[in-house]
């Protein structure tokens, strides 16, 4: 998934991305032949944020992020807004839920690069959204919604990063136990119906189901589909597969318990036959890791822990076997043991492509909260993480491969301040929760920008906590690479295609 397609023609061309795609216009020169390649930003990205909460009081807040950009002119703009048809149900049929008309106020309007906006909705009729950035406001554009639900299922603190439309999402770490509510939710930001296929696959491999397939999403419109009406089976760890066989959706799943709170499981980057899961908060009371192998072969790995220290195998837990078409689900207990960690996760065998996520449980007894981090790919060149406040974020990182310094901005807050950087070196196989840089005169909440400046692959995640009502509510998201350059080759003409 997040797949980068380039259209290289002839002539000078304008830049623009959409979603990871990037294209230049046609052409009124001679075909050309390419040379070295120029790192250009993005002109155009899109994002879609799924409908936060049925609860009705649950409050949601949205932030959204630019940072600053060498490159990007003097002009462009940025709005969040709900969608504007109707939803869907899971066979398709329109809802009406979250109706919204295009000529509502948006939920934000960012007023300019390096500093965040916000806008708020409470209650449970907020509709999902949809938000484009154009021009300077484009590359890198963070969206992060986040909702506080004070009692009931999914209870304490969910949080997702918006995300691109794609066409594949794989998420490990999904239930239909009886104690569970998990909802796939379907946003589809274009002008044209998508048609989605989900395929659910447990301890035994795939999972009987005809109600998954051909689920049609209307255009600029969300559907909210309920794991346990696909299937009568009862199982604690699945992967859903959300595959798309016409158009484009953004996808998230919801995953609400009973008794365990609840949070956002955002999809898993790409199978691989090596993966890394970051920032497991240090004081973790039960960490649960949940696997799948999509291809044909059995995959062996080996379970590492990436601590302050270096690289350590849990007691009892050295290596993971996952058979093909199947997931697999192991306990890890409090793995991290009061210090910072991430699991690495590399084959102890022939190398098998895989999906990975976990469950993170903290607090005891009935102030138990629950999230999940999916395997994430590395920061790249850079990667914002938005939504910060003054007390309660942890940025935890992880170099797994080697030694690499990076560089971390504190922007300044939404409601005033200055920005504020510093630069951390990260050891060889090691992962830590370092001390924040903090904006000076800080007013609102603030975005974290993370750019290593070495080539070692650097893995960030971020968590936000907040106490309500006694329990304490904790929401954690990676920071994969923004997408927010993209290579262009330089171009000469080349007459001699003329003459073949």
């Amino acid at each position: 998934m997040n797949r980068t397609t380039l259209s290289l023609i002839a002539g000078t061309a304008a830049l623009a991305a959409v979603t990871g795609f990037a294209t230049l216009n046609e052409p009124t020169a001679p075909v050309s032949t390419a040379r070295t390649a120029a790192v250009l930003p993005v002109e155009r990205t899109s994002l879609v944020c799924p409908a936060p909460s049925t609860s009705d009081i649950a409050d949601t807040s949205y932030t959204s992020f630019t940072p600053v950009t060498k490159g990007t002119g003097g002009d462009g703009s940025a709005e969040l807004a709900a969608a504007t048809a109707e939803s869907a149900d899971a066979d398709g049929a329109k809802s009406g839920k979250g109706d919204k008309k295009k000529t509502e106020k948006p939920v934000l309007t960012p007023k300019a690069p390096g500093t965040p906006a916000t806008g708020d909705t409470s209650g449970g009729e907020s509709p999902a959204l949809i938000g484009t950035a154009e021009g300077k406001y484009a590359p890198g554009w963070t969206v992060q919604e986040t909702t506080e639900v004070a009692a009931g299922s999914g209870r304490g603190l969910q949080g997702v990063t918006c995300t691109g439309a794609d066409t594949e999402f794989w998420f490990p770490g999904v239930s239909t136990a009886a104690d569970r509510t998990d909802y796939v939710h379907l946003t589809n930001p274009d002008d044209s119906a998508a048609v989605v296929d989900l395929e659910l696959y447990g301890k035994d491999g795939a999972v009987k189901s005809t109600a998954g397939e051909g689920i049609t999403v209307p255009p600029l419109s969300s559907a909210p589909i309920l794991l346990s009406t696909l299937t009568d089976e009862k199982q604690d760890d699945l992967t859903v597969h959300v595959n798309v066989r016409s158009g484009r959706v953004g996808a998230a799943v919801q995953a609400l318990d009973d008794k365990l709170g609840g949070d956002w499981l955002a999809a898993a980057t790409d199978p691989a036959g090596s993966l890394v899961v970051p920032g497991i908060p240090k004081d973790a009371t039960a960490v649960r890791l949940i696997a799948y192998a999509p291809g044909d072969a059995d995959a062996d790995l080996k379970v590492q822990l990436a601590s302050p220290t270096g690289l350590i195998t849990p007691a009892g837990q050295e290596t993971l076997h996952v058979k093909a078409g199947m997931t697999t689900a192991v306990d890890l207990g409090d793995v991290t043991r009061g210090e910072a960690g991430s699991l690495v996760l590399t084959p102890s065998g022939p190398s098998v492509p895989i999906v990975a996520a976990v469950r993170v449980l903290r607090g005891k007894g009935d102030a138990q909260e629950s999230a999940f981090i999916p395997a994430s790919a590395p920061v790249g060149t850079r990667a914002s993480a938005v939504g910060n406040t003054a007390k309660g974020t942890t940025l935890s990182l992880t170099a797994p491969k080697g030694t690499a310094k990076v560089k971390v901005t504190a922007s300044a807050g939404s409601g005033g301040g200055t920005a504020a950087s510093k630069t951390y070196t990260v050891r060889s196989g090691t992962t830590q929760d370092v001390e924040l840089p903090v904006p000076a005169g800080l007013k609102g909440t603030y975005a974290l920008t993370v750019e290593p400046l070495t080539d070692t692959p650097v893995y960030a995640a971020r968590t936000l906590a907040a106490t309500e009502e006694g329990i304490s509510g904790f929401t954690i998201q990676t920071l994969p690479d923004d997408r927010g350059t993209v290579a262009v080759p330089e171009t000469d003409e080349d007459m001699t295609v003329l003459q073949k």
